[in-house]
């Protein structure tokens, strides 16, 4: 958690594929909104990118085979180090790309426990507006992230619309009260033994399994009996 006057970490996750991309354009109004909010509170928001087009290889290769590219190994840590999150899809036949998704699907699951996300989403038209919540919501809900009240969705007439700019401020806000909040920082120091993890995923604290019990002297191909 940065102090006040220190720096918070803000990553941006785009999923858009052109360049320029809407998707990424909306991150930015997001990421710029908060960094403004924080400038007038005497506090500095630093905003890294993660442009998922650029890892579209790495992505595939991590689905298929687990094995993560330095691609990918630096977006883990952006990510592992990051105080919020906007994550910003494009959305295609009623459903977040593919490209959006798998990204997330191959990330270890403890990565962003508590963490501050803002889902945002783009279409071009506003029959998909209902993706951010019913999709994107219950997947960062899996990863046990912690999505803002506000998501926002900009289909293709949205932009011209005053509306559009009072839902980037509500998201910029709850973000940047959740990050000076210091919430997912408490939780990893309070509460981190309380989740369940992953063996190999959990910072080390799956270092406190027995592996001289009965149990697991048979996962490992031994006896129940150690005599």
């Amino acid at each position: 958690m940065s102090e006040t006057n220190d720096k918070f970490k803000l990553v941006i996750v785009s999923g858009g594929t052109s360049d320029p991309s809407s998707t990424r354009m909306l991150a930015d109004r997001i990421a710029g909104r908060t960094a403004d909010l924080a400038d007038q509170r005497g506090e500095n928001v630093a905003v890294s990118v993660i442009d998922l087009r650029e890892l579209a290889t790495e992505i595939a290769t991590a689905l298929v085979s687990q094995l993560m590219g330095p691609k990918m190994t630096k977006a883990i840590e952006l990510l592992g180090e990051a105080d919020g999150v906007v994550a910003s899809a494009p959305v295609y036949k009623a459903a977040p790309s593919g490209l959006f998704s798998s990204f997330f699907h191959v990330l270890d699951n403890d990565l962003l426990i508590a963490k501050p996300v803002v889902l945002a989403a783009t279409a071009g038209t506003a029959r998909h507006a209902l993706v951010v919540d019913e999709q994107m919501r219950s997947l960062f809900a899996y990863l046990r992230a912690l999505t803002v009240p506000t998501s926002v969705f900009a289909a293709g007439e949205d932009w011209s619309d005053n509306d559009l700019g009072r839902r980037i401020d509500r998201a910029a806000v709850e973000v940047l009260l959740l990050m000076e909040s210091g919430f997912a920082d408490k939780v990893r120091s309070e509460s981190w033994k309380s989740y369940q993890h992953e063996y190999g995923s959990a910072g080390g604290t799956e270092l406190d399994i027995d592996l001289g019990s009965d149990l697991m002297r048979l996962a490992t191909g031994g006896s129940a009996d150690p005599r």
